[in-house]
């Protein structure tokens, strides 16, 4: 080949260290992502839901903050339903997007084809290569048949055909026809 094959400049050792230090980054990553989304929701909850104080409310009140809250679990239930309706709706869709693209990727446009003539000897050497010695004129291997020669075979008899009708009706008739069968003259 052209190019010499190089050797590999990092050992198998050296590889298996670089791997483990490129885990060993990618769990620590992990952990903080981890941390940080905790932290995020924790920011999130503060700002939008105010801490309850429920100590010295009477009866009437409590049951008030009670349906209030009831309330605002209901809304939130709705939203997230809807958003989760929405999120199954885009995934479905993602997928049937994949798959089309999958389809398309396999086809590929064809070019029209056009009608080539070819002779029987050219296609027997594009499919047979150098093994394709024979000439194939078809037409020189046909038998010449001449018309005059057609005719002396076959004399035309003409004769009355109600006689050969009456002839061969009824059983004599059946058995001529059966005995001229059999016989090689047809006779």
């Amino acid at each position: 080949s052209p190019f010499p094959q190089r050797k590999s400049k990092i050992t198998a050792s050296r590889k298996l260290l670089l791997k483990s230090l490129m885990l060993a980054k990618a769990k620590e990553e992990w952990d903080q992502e981890i941390v940080d989304k905790q932290a995020e929701k924790e920011r999130y909850l503060s700002e939008r839901v105010a801490p309850l104080h429920t100590s010295g409310l009477s009866l009437s009140q409590l049951q008030d903050l009670c349906r209030e809250l009831h309330e605002k679990v209901e809304i939130v239930d709705e939203e997230r339903y809807d958003i989760e309706a929405k999120c199954n709706h885009n995934t479905r869709e993602i997928k049937d997007l994949k798959i089309k693209v999958l389809d398309l990727r396999g086809k590929f446009k064809r070019p029209p084809l056009r009608r080539v003539r070819v002779s029987a000897d050219a296609m027997l050497r594009a499919l047979l290569g150098s093994k394709h010695k024979v000439s194939m004129d078809l037409r020189a291997n046909l038998k010449s048949v001449k018309k005059e020669d057609t005719e002396k075979e076959r004399p035309v008899e003409v004769g009355d055909w109600r006689k050969n009708v009456e002839a061969m009706s009824g059983m004599e008739g059946r058995k001529k026809m059966f005995d001229a069968a059999k016989s090689p003259t047809g006779q």
